[in-house]
C-alpha cells in the first residue's frame, strides 16, 4: 500500500450543495490520460452548477500547485497498490470505502474495473453513473487474467450501475448486444487553440506526427515499420512511450538515430503538443480498441490532417472513410504520403476536422451532458425534472 488518505478542502464552505464523488481517475488535477482530462474539464462546470465536487485520486499523480486548479473542487487521496494489474482495483476500493462514510448524493465512476465495488455503493444507497470506457478485455496489453477481471468488472457494472455512459455510439451498441444495457452517449471534447508557434526545428505542413501510448493495439509496430520508409523523405515526430520501458521504447530509440526522426517521449507540455498537431503535414492515429479517443478529438480540434487506422470507432469520430487506412505498414505509408503530398486535400481535411470537433466534440457540451446525467440519478430529483432532462439530452443521438 502507498499513501494515506488526505483531503484538500475548498477555499470556502459549500453549504447544502448537491454532492458528487468522482471515483476511478488518478485525481484532480492530473494529466495522465483521457479520464483525467475529462475530469479537469468537467468539474469546474459542475462547481458552477452548484455541485460540491470531490475527486478521489492517488498521491503523486495530482498537481496540487496547478495554476488552473479550481479551488472549489475537493481532492481526496486514498492509498492503493502501485502495480500494473492491481492499481485500478485497489485505489478504486479505498475511494469507494471512503466515500460510503461521507455518502455523496451521487458517484461518477470511471472504468468498469471499479464495477466490483458498485454493490458497496448500492448498499449505501448512493446512485452511480459509470463511464464504461472502451472494451478493455480486448486490449492486447493485458494478459489473460487481467482480461478476465475486466470482463467480470463489466458484468458487475452492467448489473449494479444505475446509469451507464458510453463515449461512442459503437460502444453503446456493444454494451446493448453483450450485456443488455442501454447507455447514454457522452463523448470527449477538444479545445480549439489559437494560432501557435511552430516547434523549433520543424516546418509547418512538412512532418509526420504520431501521438500514442506504446501498446500493441495502437498500431505502434506497424507505424514504426512505416517510419523506416517515411523518414527517407519526410521528418517524423513520435510522441509517447510505454511508461515502463521495453521493446517498443527500444525500437523508438533506434529509429530516433535517423536524422529525420525525433522521439519526444511522453509530452506534458500541452501547448507544444497542440502546436505539433496544428502544424503537422499528416497525423497518424493508430488506436484500435475503445470508443471516442481523446487524443483524436483534440487533434481534430487543433486542425490536424488525420490519417487513422480503419475501425468503427475512428470512422464514427472522423465521419469520413477517406481518412482511414488498414493497419499495414505499406498502407500507412501510402495514406500519410498522400496527405503530405496534396496541400488542397490537407487543408480541406484540416477544416473538416476542426468543424466536426467544434460541432460535436466540445467540452461545454460534454460537461453539460455529465451534469444532466448525474442530476438524473441524484436522490432529490423530481420526476418532472427527469423528463425535462432526458428530453433535452442533446448528445443521445448525435451521430445517428
Amino acid at each position: 500500500m502507498s499513501g494515506r488518505i488526505s483531503i484538500v478542502k475548498p477555499s470556502k464552505p459549500l453549504g447544502q450543495a448537491k454532492s458528487v464523488a468522482i471515483i476511478g481517475t488518478r485525481g484532480y488535477p492530473s494529466y495522465y490520460g483521457g479520464f483525467e482530462t475529462a475530469v479537469r474539464k468537467i468539474v469546474p462546470h459542475l462547481a458552477d452548477a452548484g455541485w460540491d465536487v470531490n475527486v478521489y485520486g492517488r498521491a503523486g499523480a495530482v498537481k496540487a500547485e496547478d495554476p488552473d486548479l479550481d479551488p472549489r473542487v475537493r481532492s481526496t487521496l486514498t492509498p492503493g497498490l502501485d502495480t500494473k494489474s492491481l492499481s485500478t482495483l485497489s485505489y478504486g476500493l479505498t475511494a469507494v470505502l471512503h466515500s460510503v462514510f461521507h455518502r455523496p448524493d451521487v458517484a461518477l465512476v470511471m472504468n468498469v474495473a471499479n464495477g466490483f465495488w458498485l454493490p458497496i455503493l448500492r448498499l449505501r444507497r448512493i446512485p452511480t453513473v459509470v463511464n464504461v470506457d472502451g472494451i478493455e478485455w480486448e486490449r492486447a496489453k493485458w494478459g489473460r487474467a487481467a482480461k478476465f477481471m475486466f470482463r467480470m468488472g463489466a458484468a458487475f457494472t452492467a448489473r449494479f450501475a444505475d446509469v451507464l455512459v458510453s463515449d461512442s455510439v459503437e460502444i453503446q451498441r456493444r454494451w446493448k448486444a453483450e450485456f443488455g444495457r442501454d447507455s447514454q452517449f457522452i463523448p470527449y471534447g477538444g479545445d480549439e487553440p489559437g494560432v501557435l508557434p511552430v516547434v523549433d526545428g520543424l516546418q509547418p505542413g512538412k512532418y509526420v506526427l504520431m501521438v500514442a501510448r506504446f501498446v500493441p493495439e495502437n498500431s505502434i509496430l506497424e507505424f514504426f515499420e512505416a517510419v523506416e520508409t517515411l523518414a527517407q523523405s519526410h521528418p517524423v515526430v513520435i510522441v509517447g512511450s510505454s511508461g515502463y520501458g521495453g521493446e517498443l521504447d527500444e525500437k523508438a530509440a533506434i529509429l530516433s538515430r535517423h536524422e529525420n526522426v525525433t522521439w519526444l517521449g511522453h509530452l506534458s507540455d500541452d501547448e507544444k503538443l497542440l502546436s505539433l498537431w496544428q502544424h503537422a503535414g499528416a497525423y497518424f492515429h493508430g488506436h484500435s480498441v475503445g470508443g471516442t479517443n481523446p487524443a483524436l478529438v483534440q487533434a481534430m480540434a487543433a486542425g490536424a490532417p488525420v490519417v487513422a487506422r480503419r475501425t468503427p470507432y475512428n470512422l464514427e469520430v472522423l465521419g469520413s472513410e477517406e481518412q482511414l487506412v488498414d493497419p499495414e505498414p505499406n498502407d500507412i505509408v501510402r495514406g500519410l504520403e498522400a496527405m503530405l503530398g496534396n496541400v488542397g486535400t490537407r487543408e480541406a481535411i484540416s477544416h473538416q476536422n476542426k468543424t466536426r470537433a467544434r460541432d460535436h466534440y466540445n467540452w461545454p457540451g460534454v460537461s453539460k451532458a455529465y451534469e444532466l446525467a448525474i442530476s438524473d440519478v441524484s436522490r432529490d430529483l423530481s420526476r418532472n425534472d427527469r423528463g425535462r432532462i432526458m428530453g433535452t439530452f442533446f448528445f443521445s443521438r448525435m451521430n445517428k
